[in-house]
């Protein structure tokens, strides 16, 4: 089994074309070189995964500035949680990311970017102990996904929205163990948890009460930290 699976991770590496046509609708035929890239994504993200036992992820605006104060806050919980033996994990790129990634990385901890391919390239950030670059979104979601014993979601756009979906209906589903998932900033956080209660719960029914207890809203660093220290178990 080991000897095949290097061998699949060498032809990814080996076969896949320099231009690469995107997938628009499904393909008639589905590329080697595909399949063994995923595959070798898969066996290299979990090989990085691996090496930490304690983990929290954070995801985030990418845009956030370091002149912020929000930039601050995430730098300081980072740091504080890897003086707690966390290693922190995020996308690897700029705004949250890289504050996240900078308060670890000042306080001697795990500071892990797993980064994504794109058009326009983001950038590694410089406070990274390890990275890795996905070209599969879902693969890089997969390695997010099982990577840690908190996520940590402040402010961002539909990449951050996406990463907390998959996690909550992950969670929800119990497709994977319940972990505490923090959103930080009540005022940006409270319309969309408005919307949970009023249309998707009291409406709709389309979920149960206690589908809002998957979650902790907090307004400040100290009360995100009591709340992880209290409630990662694992």
């Amino acid at each position: 089994m080991g000897e095949h699976l290097a061998k699949a991770i060498h032809e990814g590496q080996r076969t896949m074309p320099e231009t690469r046509p995107l997938l628009v609708c499904k393909p008639r035929t589905m590329e080697p070189w595909r399949i063994f890239r995923i595959m070798s994504e898969f066996v290299e993200g979990f090989d990085i995964l691996r090496k930490y036992g304690l983990a929290a992820t954070f995801f985030g605006s990418a845009r956030l500035e370091p002149s912020d104060p929000e930039y601050k806050q995430v730098q300081e919980l980072a740091g504080r949680l890897a003086e707690r033996g966390f290693a922190v994990i995020t996308g690897g790129s700029a705004g949250v990311m890289r504050a996240a990634n900078q308060g670890a990385f000042e306080k001697g901890g795990g500071s892990v970017g797993l980064n994504i391919e794109l058009p326009i390239a983001q950038a590694d950030n410089p406070y990274l102990t390890e990275k890795y670059a996905f070209h599969h979104f879902f693969v890089r979601k997969v390695m997010l996904t099982y990577a840690s014993e908190v996520y940590v979601y402040f402010p961002g756009g539909f990449g951050t929205l996406d990463e907390f979906f998959e996690i909550i209906t992950l969670i929800q589903t119990k497709k994977i163990r319940r972990v505490p998932i923090v959103l930080f900033d009540r005022e940006y956080w409270n319309p969309l948890l408005t919307f949970f209660k009023e249309k998707m719960l009291e409406e709709r029914g389309a979920i149960d009460e206690k589908d809002l207890e998957l979650y902790k809203v907090v307004d400040s660093v100290d009360e995100a930290f009591e709340y992880i220290s209290t409630n990662v178990t694992c």
